[in-house]
């Protein structure tokens, strides 16, 4: 049985551990530096616990001693010590950050190395680049690749029409940074919460607007390729609007702590969550311009006989498949590994990956 480090005693974490303890072909142990979140874990002859402060390199390092893998459940900014203490300890590396800075560190640290650095595993970035790749490659040439990812409460009941549903430093973060985008062919940067659009699925109403972070390294990839491509968080109507006046209006996007301090003390965290996927893609095939478009919700059910989130389910699902692809053999044992290189039928057919296929197959609809 492999040996696998998760970091981080989170939502997320404790969904991972389950998922892979339930699989019968991984030991698990769980670090976090919080007692009581290690407490909280399922208990599970294939779980361990250990408290470890991530800041000590020394402890960290001796905590992969070992392992087959580190899976990183940690917010964005412990990101790059945990990818450095993987590349001394000589364990593969996988993540599940949305943070563009912390993603080419992982890259720096993975230029010759003997072990694999795949960051970006769970939905956006992650599953979506893997689908929006697949999509891409029907067609001769590309104009278009506009992917569209949120993960919203099934009942909104307050203004801004949203519940916790992710680590509130992480939404801060992509409400922020700047984004990466193909505009008219070139790699550029465009600001966050920007570029508002509204679209309709399954007779709901939702808007779309930039956040950072979702393309992982699509941009790299298709820079060059395609016309247009872009990525947006999806929200509620009216999410955006308030947002702007939170972060540029009252100036909290240089007070991050009181923005999370508002956020968390003010939003409920839910677990009746839903994920909309909604990809389009353009471009001429056999002669003609035509669209692809692939759109799906995913919504919260059980693992292992325990009640989880849509969002713990999508992304919990996305790294163990890459996990596990990892440990089969099917993909790259060394080096930077990017989640387009993945085909999304094998995806979609593992074990964990299944997960993406609730309630049949992915809907698929061309026009």
């Amino acid at each position: 049985m492999k040996q696998i480090v998760v970091i981080g005693a989170g939502n997320i974490g404790a969904s991972i551990a389950s998922m892979l303890a339930e699989a019968g072909d991984y030991r698990v142990t769980v670090c976090d530096r919080d007692a009581a979140r290690l407490d909280a874990i399922a208990a599970h002859p294939a779980v361990r616990t250990q408290a470890v402060d991530i800041s000590d390199r020394t402890a960290l390092e001796a905590a992969l001693a070992g392992a087959f893998a580190v899976l990183s459940a940690a917010p964005y900014h412990l990101t790059t010590t945990i990818a450095e203490a993987a590349a001394a300890a000589g364990t593969h590396y996988l993540d599940l950050t949305e943070d563009v800075a912390s993603t080419r560190r992982v890259k720096e640290l993975a230029v010759g190395a003997k072990t694999a650095f795949i960051p970006q595993c769970g939905l956006a970035p992650g599953y979506i680049s893997i689908l929006a790749n697949d999509l891409a490659r029907r067609f001769d040439t590309l104009e278009t690749l506009r992917l569209r990812v949120g993960a919203l409460p099934q009942f909104p009941s307050n203004a801004l029409n949203y519940n916790l549903t992710w680590s509130t430093d992480g939404i801060i973060n992509e409400y922020i940074e700047p984004c990466e985008a193909v505009v008219e062919g070139q790699l550029t940067r465009v600001p966050a919460m920007e570029e508002r659009e509204e679209f309709s699925f399954d007779g709901v109403t939702y808007e779309a607007f930039n956040t950072s972070g979702g393309l992982g390294t699509l941009c790299e990839t298709y820079a060059g390729r395609v016309r247009t491509l872009n990525y947006k968080t999806i929200r509620y109507p009216g999410h955006a609007t308030i947002m702007k006046a939170l972060l540029n209006d009252l100036n909290l996007r240089n007070r991050r702590e009181v923005l999370r301090d508002i956020m968390e003390q003010s939003l409920p965290a839910t677990s009746q969550d839903v994920i909309v996927v909604f990809v389009t893609v353009s471009g001429q095939r056999a002669g003609r311009l035509m669209q692809e478009t692939h759109a799906q919700k995913i919504y919260a059910g059980t693992i292992a006989g325990r009640p989880f989130s849509a969002i713990q389910i999508t992304t919990s699902a996305g790294i163990c498949a890459v996990l596990d692809m990892l440990a089969t053999g099917a993909l790259p044992q060394s080096g930077f590994v990017r989640q387009e290189e993945i085909a999304l039928e094998s995806f979609l057919q593992n074990r964990f990956g299944r997960a993406y296929r609730q309630n049949g197959a992915p809907v698929r609809a061309a026009a």
